[in-house]
This record gives structure tokens, C-alpha cells and sequence, in this order.
């Protein structure tokens, strides 16, 4: 046997094993690293709006919203958990039928900013803009996440990510929608420190 067949061989008998394709296990948000890259993304993301921000917090990982993701995400439901699921915090959802990269799917939300114009809102009716507005929505600065392989499913890589505090948690207010964080100089309303266009805590 050739050595590439004893790899294919190889592989899909731990696929066989695990009952999770290859790379699935990578995204796990028990490993350190995919935690610091998921804040890492959502901080390189909020420090390049457009306009600039002046009250932007800076993201940290939050082990009880990670957990409460968690939770969600191996429910397989493909749809927004109920507030009872998320005290206090907001969700992004991602749907794939491959695996991607949390950078990748963090950047699909960042995306749909294209569809927003900062103080007016979306660009025309119906425009999907809500994963834009909560990954840059200054106040959140408390982050969990998940991912659940949901074999039953079209769509087999569910993504959660909570918020916190949510986007909506004051009231679903048309004009702050319109306006998810302060635009000026970067870091002009800071509570405390900035740290590169970020505000710190």
C-alpha cells in the first residue's frame, strides 16, 4: 500500500470513529487558539468601520456566553434561541455545508455591511444587515461561541456566536439601529483606555 492510500485509509476510519468529517474538531472553542481567533477577528473587524468609532469596546472572551452557545448550538435547531437561552446577549448564526474557518464565518456577518450605511440604516428594503450591526455594535464587548455538527441537517456546520450585552437588549429602537456605535475620532469617547482604535474596559 502506498503510503498516500494508507493516509486516505487512515482518515476515513477516524471519520468512521468519530462520526465527524475531517477538520470539524479543529473549531472546537475549547481549544485556546480558536478562541483568541475569534476575538481576535471581531477586534481587526470593529477597529476598520467606516466611519471610525469613538465609543468602540474592545471584545473578550466570556466563558458563560460561550457555554450558553454551546448549549444552542448542539440543539442542531438552525434558528435564533429564545432570550431564556441568552440573558443579556445578542447572536450571530452560521450555516455551512462544509467546514469554514471561524474567520470565515465571522467575515460573512461582516459582510453584509455592504447593505449598511452608518446613520441611515440599510441601503433598501429587506437588506440583511442584523450580523453586521451586532459585530460592530459598540457596547458588546463579552463574546462566546460554538459550533455543532449537525449531520440531519442540509446545512451540517451550525456557527453560534452570543453577545453581550445584546444589540437589542434596550429595546428595538429604528434610530439606534441605524447608528451601532458613535462615529468620530477613534476611541474619542473612551470609558478608560484605547487600545489601537479600541476602547478598553
Amino acid at each position: 500500500m502506498t503510503l498516500l492510500a494508507a493516509f486516505l485509509v487512515l482518515a476515513a476510519v477516524l471519520q468512521q470513529t468519530t462520526g465527524q468529517p475531517s477538520g470539524f474538531a479543529a473549531l472546537s472553542t475549547d481549544k485556546p487558539d480558536q478562541r483568541k481567533e475569534i476575538v481576535d477577528k471581531h477586534n481587526a473587524l470593529r477597529r476598520k468601520v467606516t466611519p471610525t468609532a469613538r465609543d468602540m469596546l474592545k471584545m473578550e472572551w466570556n466563558a458563560a456566553a460561550a457555554q450558553n452557545a454551546k448549549k444552542w448550538a448542539n440543539k442542531c435547531t438552525l434558528s435564533h434561541s429564545p432570550n431564556s437561552a441568552k440573558p443579556g446577549c445578542g447572536e450571530n448564526l452560521y450555516m455551512s455545508s462544509a467546514v469554514k474557518s471561524w474567520s470565515q464565518a465571522i467575515q460573512k456577518w461582516y459582510d453584509e455591511g455592504k447593505n449598511f450605511t452608518h446613520g441611515i440604516g440599510p441601503n433598501k428594503p429587506g437588506a440583511v444587515i442584523g450580523h453586521y450591526t451586532q459585530v460592530v455594535w459598540a457596547k458588546s464587548y463579552r463574546i462566546g461561541c460554538a459550533v455543532a455538527y449537525c449531520p440531519q441537517q442540509n446545512y451540517k456546520f451550525y456557527y453560534v456566536c452570543h453577545y453581550c450585552p445584546a444589540l437589542h437588549f434596550r429595546g428595538n429602537n429604528e434610530d439606534t439601529m441605524k447608528t451601532p456605535y458613535k462615529s468620530g475620532k477613534s476611541c474619542g469617547v473612551c470609558p478608560k483606555a484605547c487600545d489601537n482604535k479600541l476602547c478598553s474596559k
